[in-house]
């Protein structure tokens, strides 16, 4: 399959400072993929270089089989790019609505250069706003909406010239965790109805989860980790994945508290993550039985991603530093991907 967009051995240099270190990315048709790290991680540069609102200093870039940038140089004309970026919409942590109009004038001026009626302009901006569950706010302003409301009609926006390419730009961080998950599965229904590829970029790990089929993870401006959901999230390669995927940033939330002055020097916790479709017993019963060990459990949690039942637990284990290594390769023998839990882990620091 020929990717949607490919940019190729893409750096972005400020100064002293490169953003994006010689960077390869892939995306096909229709896919949500997730570009997920920390703040500074270079996810937004990086993303923002695919319809060239950052041009790389380095690189390639290419979308929907034509070649915008190479070799340092754009490689259409700006008439050209303007009429490409048109097909790439973009949403954003701030919705900058046009304060003193209308739900329904706002998407009506992303449509103002394409030639329609006035009767033509108000039914595309209505068709619009009930794609996003909002044609009953048409003449409402934006002060009178929610903020989820807002993004709603943002993304209307994004969506008035008809693109094939969405990229969500941190959308969801100032939204509260309920209309986060309104937004994200806006987003998710979107693409299946518009065969929309969506581009997310995000720190939370949670928005990835809930909608994205594939993931990125970013860190001081490369990718250090890439796959399907699933892959990435049973198999982290990465210290900086491990604190993404499953458990890590949710464990923390449970036990950033925990008084680990109090653990024995032959005590461990330790974070297990599985798909419930490997792992048919209790596979922690089954370390006691094979170990001798007395494990209790400290958190347990059950979600679904894509489609798939994913396990978690936090445990502590009485263990030596020989038996803990029997018990790692124990469990990453039943496909239990397990990760040391110390205060590091769960704290950053």
């Amino acid at each position: 399959m020929t990717a949607q967009i490919n940019l190729k051995n893409v750096s972005v240099q400020f100064g002293d400072n490169k953003a994006v270190n010689n960077v390869n990315l892939k995306i096909d048709k229709g896919d949500i993929y997730g570009v997920i790290g920390f703040s500074g991680a270079g996810k937004s540069t990086l993303v923002r270089t695919i319809n060239l609102l950052q041009q790389p200093s380095a690189g390639s870039v290419e979308v929907n089989g034509d070649l915008l940038f190479d070799d340092g140089k754009l490689k259409v004309s700006k008439k050209q790019l303007q009429q490409k970026r048109r097909k790439i919409g973009m949403i954003f942590q701030h919705f900058n609505l046009l304060n003193e109009e209308t739900v329904l004038e706002n998407v009506a001026f992303s449509l103002s250069h394409a030639g329609l009626t006035d009767n033509e302009l108000e039914k595309k901006s209505l068709h619009l706003l009930e794609l996003v569950g909002l044609k009953d706010k048409a003449d409402f302003y934006p002060a009178q909406l929610s903020g989820g409301q807002q993004q709603r009609v943002a993304i209307a926006r994004a969506l008035a010239n008809e693109p094939d390419i969405l990229i969500s730009d941190e959308a969801t961080s100032a939204l509260d965790p309920k209309t986060t998950n309104q937004i994200l599965d806006l987003l998710y229904d979107l693409n299946k109805k518009l065969k929309l590829t969506v581009v997310l970029i995000t720190h939370e790990m949670e928005a990835v989860k809930r909608v994205a089929n594939k993931i990125a993870v970013m860190e001081n401006g490369q990718i250090i980790e890439r796959g399907t959901l699933r892959e990435v999230f049973l198999h982290p390669q990465k210290d900086l994945t491990r604190q993404f995927v499953g458990g890590a940033l949710q464990v923390r939330h449970i036990l950033n508290n925990y008084n680990f002055d109090a653990i024995a020097p032959d005590d461990q916790l330790f974070q297990l993550v599985y798909s419930i479709n490997d792992v048919t017993k209790s596979v922690v019963a089954d370390l006691d039985v094979a170990l001798d060990t007395k494990a209790s459990i400290l958190y347990g949690n059950v979600e679904v991603l894509s489609g798939e039942p994913i396990g978690t637990l936090a445990i502590l284990l009485k263990l030596d530093a020989e038996k803990q290594k029997q018990a790692i390769k124990f469990l990453e023998n039943r496909n239990v991907v397990v990760t040391k839990l110390d205060k590091g882990v769960l704290t950053n620091d």
